[in-house]
């Protein structure tokens, strides 16, 4: 079975900018149940979909499979919740792990959100200058929720 267990932090400012490259994603629930999410995305060229369990602490189920991107443009079409999801994500080394960091568009723009994958829940971080507030537990930032209550009205 596979594991995901991340911490996801609020971006303070555009120090990570220097260097990052990003790439597009588009994506969109079949399923935001809060015991289990099914998501259709679509990464650069590359499509998945991805089934990911109920979230405790910071560690949940997680599997990825990938599709043809015609099937995954055809269900964020006609299957997905909307809205759909639209970022751009960046990869930025620090601290020996890589950081992942969100700007949204759409429904969300002005969103920027910063998340590392750990290899154990107690693993400790060296937090970048540009992360800030912790939100790892606020469900308001979780991609899923932020269709039924996108960014723009809070």
């Amino acid at each position: 079975m596979g594991k995901e267990i991340e911490r996801k932090f609020l971006v303070t400012n555009d120090a990570w900018r220097a260097g990052a490259k990003g790439k597009r994603y588009v994506q969109g629930y079949l399923s935001t149940n809060k015991e289990r999410t099914v998501r259709v995305r679509i990464a650069g060229e590359q499509a998945f979909l991805t089934i990911k369990g109920l979230t405790v602490g910071t560690a949940r189920a997680e599997f990825e499979y990938a599709i043809p991107v015609p099937d995954a443009a055809e269900m964020l079409k006609s299957l997905c919740e909307q809205p759909i999801i639209e970022k751009t994500r960046y990869k930025v080394e620090h601290g020996g792990l890589t950081w992942e960091i969100d700007e949204f568009d759409g429904v969300n723009k002005g969103l920027i959100v910063a998340e590392v994958e750990l290899s154990s829940e107690g693993q400790s971080i060296d937090k970048p200058s540009w992360a800030g507030a912790d939100v790892s537990d606020d469900r308001r930032y979780f991609n899923s929720n932020l269709i039924s209550k996108p960014f723009t009205t809070w």
